[in-house]
């Protein structure tokens, strides 16, 4: 079966590559001939664990193709992912790709869209008169695993009422299937509504811990031990039970706007979606308040600040705590030096040049007055901290990720302020 693939994105990479690893020949589609040349020469335009390799492996084995013309690539493929990272001129994508294919496509959705998106595009497509099988498949990847998320997924989500796109689909993913993941067939507007409810709920997760992880500091229990402890319970399981600066990603902002619009449009008040929000955003006033706390005020202040990325193994600063934190500092007056192994030219383009840009952690760290871990980047763990010490105007390190052996640095010497820890 010929796949195709629209989007050369975030999204229409990581699926392009994932699913020629199946064995299945693909096409990735898309108008920027540049870009298809970059990406066919295994050149990715931003960090993501692994994907390379697959690319480079699966372009070499001629099952991974890059093309710009969409007429000739939507005659050749039987199933079409649509996976461009935004949803702007979706419909107009599927007309013009109707018009093209000799018989009625079947076209994924994969692309991030809100609640009622599809169906409205099965109206324009009838209204067109032309004919295209429309499913909802919503994808759920976190940048820095998203080829392990595609290969280990929790669930595949199919929005359709075609038995024939069913099957096509399972077809395709047959190794997964064959695993045992789950497949859940519903309606287009429940197969859209999962994505951002996911991502709503995390968002509440994390907020609850770390709203409790509050509560450790002034009852001196450790939320490190405490997050363990609850995820331990079936009934709620320890991944996103961890505490921290906040969550972001670069479709979780997206997703809770849209899911929130969507509840307001329609008179529905959702609560504690609100309050989760406002305690994800709340967390970085919290860490500008524990540095306070030890250097008075941080107006003239330097801070050092290891990782800008929104989690570790991604370039991606959407939404990211320690970019909310580094414009937060320099708003109060601080003067701010940062690190991070990949995401610096992707966090220059949000914080121009307000920040100092360093080589290195070590450079980072150099005649600061506090600094602050901000991405769970395993290499941190290893640094010298010795030379740390010595490099630091006061040995304050303020580590929002829990990352870091607070005992063994408190040995040292070091004033260690980490969340919900005493």
């Amino acid at each position: 079966m010929q796949i195709g693939v629209y989007g050369a994105g975030y999204l229409g990479t990581v699926i392009s590559a994932c699913l020629a690893d199946f064995g299945t020949p693909v096409t990735c589609c898309h108008p920027d001939s540049s870009r298809m040349v970059e990406m066919a020469q295994g050149n990715v335009p931003f960090h993501e664990k692994n994907l390379n390799e697959v690319i480079k492996r699966n372009v070499r084995s001629g099952r991974l193709v890059y093309s710009t013309d969409i007429e000739s690539f939507a005659r050749r493929a039987q199933v079409i992912f649509l996976a461009q990272d935004t949803p702007e001129h979706l419909s107009d994508l599927v007309l013009r790709i109707a018009r093209a294919c000799p018989k009625p496509p079947i076209l994924s959705l994969a692309t991030p869209v809100s609640v009622g998106t599809a169906s409205a595009i099965e109206k324009r497509v009838v209204e067109a008169g032309l004919s295209a099988i429309i499913v909802s498949q919503p994808v759920f990847f976190t940048p820095g695993c998203a080829v392990e998320d595609f290969n280990w997924p929790d669930r595949i989500i199919l929005g359709t009422n075609s038995n024939e796109a069913v099957l096509a689909i399972k077809q395709i993913f047959h190794p997964l299937v064959m695993r045992g993941v789950p497949v859940i067939v519903t309606n287009h507007e429940t197969a859209e509504l999962v994505r951002e409810s996911a991502t709503a709920f995390v968002a509440t997760k994390i907020s609850f811990i770390n709203e409790l992880a509050t509560l450790c500091e002034r009852v001196n229990a450790d939320a490190v031990n405490l997050a363990l402890a609850l995820g331990l319970d079936k009934k709620i399981a320890p991944r996103c039970l961890q505490p921290g600066a906040s969550m972001g990603g670069i479709f979780a902002e997206s997703d809770m706007d849209s899911l929130a619009a969507l509840a307001q449009s329609n008179g529905v008040s959702l609560k504690v979606l609100s309050a989760a929000r406002e305690v994800n955003h709340s967390m970085t006033e919290a860490v500008i308040d524990k540095i306070s706390s030890f250097v008075q005020s941080v107006e003239n202040k330097d801070v050092g600040i290891l990782g800008l990325a929104f989690k570790p193994n991604t370039n991606s600063v959407a939404g990211s705590s320690s970019v909310r934190l580094a414009q937060n500092l320099i708003a109060k007056g601080a003067r701010v030096r940062a690190y991070d192994p990949v995401a610096l030219k992707e966090a220059k383009l949000q914080l121009n040049g307000s920040v100092h840009y360093c080589e290195s952690p070590y450079a980072a760290a150099e005649g600061v007055d506090a600094l602050v871990v901000g991405t769970g980047w395993p290499e941190f763990r290893s640094l010298d901290f010795d030379r740390i010490k010595h490099l630091l105007k006061r040995p304050l390190i303020v580590d929002t990720k829990n990352l870091l052996d607070s005992v063994r640095l408190r040995a040292m010497g070091f004033e260690y302020v980490g969340v919900g820890r005493g």
